[in-house]
């Protein structure tokens, strides 16, 4: 079996990353959408509700699970044998940053890593950004899949 694993932190999931986990799922018999859990930073949303939102929605996708991992994301792959590793980028900027880390991950265990390019309509999209546009008011509805939109505004209420 082929495995491969999207990691990320994905607060919250976009269409980018939805195209990136369907692209993926044709390729490779399971893919592990992992969460990566990373103690100092705080995100909009908990891990656990990450994780809900990306099984919401990827059920459509039936060899795609997901998980979380606190720790290098090689030490998953060798406690789950897990053969590669998939990596949306979206710009220059990404795969450089990418490219190291693929690099340390062959070195460290042998993981290959598989870059994937964005489609372009997605090339510019990132969490961060359409947490931002949202919190000004805009409309990022078609950025995101509708279940994580509709949580994306309530949580804002909750935090205005």
């Amino acid at each position: 079996m082929t495995r491969a694993v999207c990691p990320g932190s994905y607060d919250p999931p976009t269409n980018g990353h939805l195209d990136v986990f369907e692209r993926a799922a044709s390729l490779f018999d399971e893919v592990v959408v992992v969460v990566a859990i990373n103690k100092n930073k705080r995100g909009l949303f908990t891990v656990d509700e990450r994780m809900g939102l990306l099984a919401d929605i990827t059920g459509h996708l039936d060899n795609v699970r997901v998980d979380s991992w606190h720790g290098l994301l090689v030490d998953y792959c060798a406690t789950h044998d897990v053969q590669a590793i998939v990596k949306g980028v979206r710009v220059a900027g990404d795969f450089d940053y990418e490219l190291q880390m693929a690099q340390m991950n062959k070195g460290l265990t042998g993981v290959e890593t598989l870059f994937m390019p964005t489609s372009p309509v997605n090339s510019f999209l990132s969490s961060s950004l359409v947490k931002e546009v949202a919190a000004h008011g805009g409309d990022v509805s078609h950025l995101l899949p509708e279940l994580v939109h509709k949580r994306l505004l309530r949580r804002l209420a909750e935090n205005a």
